[in-house]
């Protein structure tokens, strides 16, 4: 049982309605009742009466309740002696989850633009994977998420913040290795390592696993997955730099481009959640007015 979850019951509570509850916390309905469905799993008793068309507190719902308002009144009480807010975002704190490198050499720019905006803004790391990459944003786990945008990101908003050419992770004893680029018809027979997590990772990451695959579920372990198995993995260009590995090769390689995005809740207009967007889409002008100015200074002093 967790903090949120009492709070997500509460706002329930004040409004009998799924959807509006939901939208008090910047989430969908969908995943919202998922974790009322999970807190009273945790309790072993119904918490709420669902029909079609109302929801209605139980009898326990109702004790349950008044305890649990009694309880995060004393929580918030106690956070306010120590000058801190439930709500991170209010303290100045956002959560971003991280799939893999995330924004690659882009994150100083990123923290630089927000900084300006948002004077003394603290960013919490969250790392994520493949299989909850969406679902941590949806869930109000984390307030935005840099992700790998291969659909399925349903209820979600997806703004593409930067494409990573494909290439191939080779084993460094493999004649692929010494290929200068590597077509999908060359990777066809060879045993691979699979990306798990939503359905649209397969037709980018070489199709439907087959006997013998080997799976991963985070960007990180990859690499070293084909290092111990001599299996064959696709990723991301930037992933030679961020995830170098002494046994393996990157090839670059036909294919689509792995789409980097950010992903936030709809409905999440807050200050710091929209700071960030506009950060992330700044960062790429800004950069290349970084390197222009760092060119040209290094071009007068010879």
């Amino acid at each position: 049982m967790d903090v949120r979850a009492l709070r997500y019951a509460i706002t329930l509570a004040d409004e009998l309605h799924f959807g509006r509850a939901a939208s008090r916390h910047f989430i969908a309905a969908q995943p919202f009742g998922r974790r009322i469905q999970d807190l009273e799993r945790d309790l072993g008793t119904r918490l709420f009466d669902r029909t079609s068309r109302r929801v209605t507190l139980t009898v326990a719902g109702e004790r349950f309740l008044l305890r649990a308002r009694r309880v995060l009144a004393d929580l918030d009480a106690l956070e306010a002696l120590g000058g801190q807010r439930i709500d991170a975002r209010d303290s100045g704190t956002l959560r971003v989850g991280v799939l893999g490198f995330g924004l690659a050499d882009r994150w100083r720019t990123v923290r630089g633009v927000l900084e300006m905006q948002h004077p003394g803004v603290r960013l919490a790391f969250v790392e994520l994977d493949w299989q909850n990459q969406y679902e941590l944003v949806r869930t109000g786990d984390v307030d935005v998420a840099i992700v790998h945008d291969v659909g399925g990101a349903d209820g979600l908003r997806i703004e593409p913040a930067l494409l990573s050419p494909l290439v191939a992770v080779v084993p460094r004893e493999s004649e692929l290795a010494e290929a200068e680029t590597l077509d999908e018809s060359e990777l066809d027979d060879r045993p691979r390592v699979r990306l798990v997590g939503h359905v649209g990772l397969a037709a980018w990451g070489g199709g439907p696993p087959r006997r013998g695959d080997v799976q991963v579920r985070t960007p990180s372990s990859l690499p070293a997955a084909v290092a111990v198995t001599g299996h064959i993995g696709v990723h991301g260009e930037q992933a030679s730099r961020y995830f170098p590995h002494p046994d393996v090769r990157y090839v670059p390689m036909s294919g689509p481009d792995a789409v980097v995005a950010v992903a936030s809740r709809p409905r999440d207009d807050s200050p710091l959640v929209t700071a960030f967007r506009t950060a992330v889409q700044a960062s790429e002008p800004v950069l290349r007015l970084e390197d222009r100015a760092e060119a040209r200074s290094g071009s007068e002093r010879y």
